[in-house]
């Protein structure tokens, strides 16, 4: 199958537009119309990473950081980023990374997973996305009612957290006079007419307005479909940063700790002196600590992440337990993740773990 039917089944999940501004997720070498059969997963992509793709015979690899972040200028081999997208090319391998787009979905995302591993209930978004929604508006006869609002919605318009198909609707009046009936010697135009419409009304994200629009204008009876859209500031509940939940029980804080490092398979954890019961969790895969804030307004006894600087921990002031447990440890079931995704739509097709660890921090006992 095509290299873009594989990337469109990861974005239907995590849309590119959900990632941050600085990020490089996307397609970053290879041709997305070539044909591909095997797909290597990978946090990160390395050379050995390549060199296992080339072993693997796999024409694709998926990997969670993009290995290009900013331009390059220069393809000459003397750092390892070059070295990677040099040996890509020559060996007809492409390379797709999935990054802060699927760190920012709350459905079947990074932090979604980190939540599972750790058995919280009761998930929702540590710091939703504003700005990322519209409200579209529009009339239709009571008759094509049901065939409207089951095309926008399946296009991707109303969906609130657990619900799907979540719309406003009100009857009405609607009225229109056709110009194009306009008597050309007596200068009179068509009759007005009146039509028993209902206003419906629908909330959908700002990267499915295209998908959105196009089906409501092919679903819709009119020739001329009477429409608006607006913009929203609302907080976008399934989109955003980190994520809180609940354990299924209050542990000790050494209690916790011992089950942290358990289920996320870490080798350390650095943390804070807490003297509370460890209950209410956020966490956050890759570097969190700009969610401090948000995890502490949300009464988080416990924030689970990666990459606090030593003067940061001072922030957490006994008021909760910050557990940096590796940027690396934090994400290494996004593989796992990205494995379900694509295996649910294409279970037939070929995908590989890499074996090769990415890991560039080591730890000495």
């Amino acid at each position: 199958m095509k290299i873009s039917d594989i990337t469109g089944i990861l974005e239907e999940v995590a849309p590119r537009a959900l990632q941050e501004g600085y990020d490089n997720s996307g397609l970053i070498v290879g041709d997305p119309d070539a044909e591909c059969d095997k797909a290597l997963i990978c946090l990160d992509s390395t050379e050995e990473i390549i060199d296992e793709a080339i072993s693997q015979g796999c024409g694709l690899v998926i990997a969670h950081h993009p290995i290009v972040f900013s331009g390059l200028k220069k393809l000459n081999g003397k750092n390892y980023v070059e070295r990677v997208v040099m040996k890509a090319i020559k060996h007809d391998i492409a390379i797709y990374a999935i990054h802060t787009n699927l760190d920012n979905v709350f459905h079947r995302g990074v932090n979604e997973r980190i939540a599972e591993k750790l058995g919280l209930t009761q998930t929702g978004i540590l710091a939703p996305r504003s700005g990322d929604l519209k409200k579209l508006t529009t009339f239709v006869p009571e008759t094509h009612l049901d065939q409207l609002r089951d095309a926008i919605c399946e296009a991707g318009a109303g969906n609130i957290g657990n619900y799907d198909q979540c719309t406003f609707q009100v009857k009405g009046i609607g009225t229109f006079r056709p110009l194009e009936g306009s008597d050309p010697y007596t200068g009179e135009r068509g009759k007005r007419s009146e039509e028993a419409e209902v206003r419906i009304e629908v909330i959908y994200p700002l990267h499915s307005e295209s998908r959105v629009l196009s089906a409501m204008k092919k679903a819709h009876p009119y020739e001329e479909v009477a429409f608006y859209s607006s913009d929203l500031r609302n907080s976008w509940q399934d989109a955003g940063a980190g994520m809180i939940g609940e354990l299924k029980k209050a542990m000790s804080p050494q209690d916790f700790l011992k089950f942290l490092k358990s289920s996320m398979n870490a080798e350390v954890v650095r943390f804070t002196p807490f003297s509370g019961s460890v209950k209410r969790v956020a966490v956050c895969g890759g570097s969190g600590n700009f969610l401090l804030g948000q995890a502490m307004a949300q009464k988080a006894d416990a924030f689970v992440t990666a990459d606090f600087k030593y003067h940061q921990f001072f922030d957490a002031e006994g008021k909760l337990m910050i557990c940096d447990i590796g940027h690396y440890e934090s994400e290494q079931f996004t593989t796992e993740l990205i494995s379900d995704i694509l295996s649910e739509k294409i279970p037939n097709f070929a995908l590989i773990f890499a074996q090769r660890g990415t890991n560039p921090i080591q730890y000495y006992y």
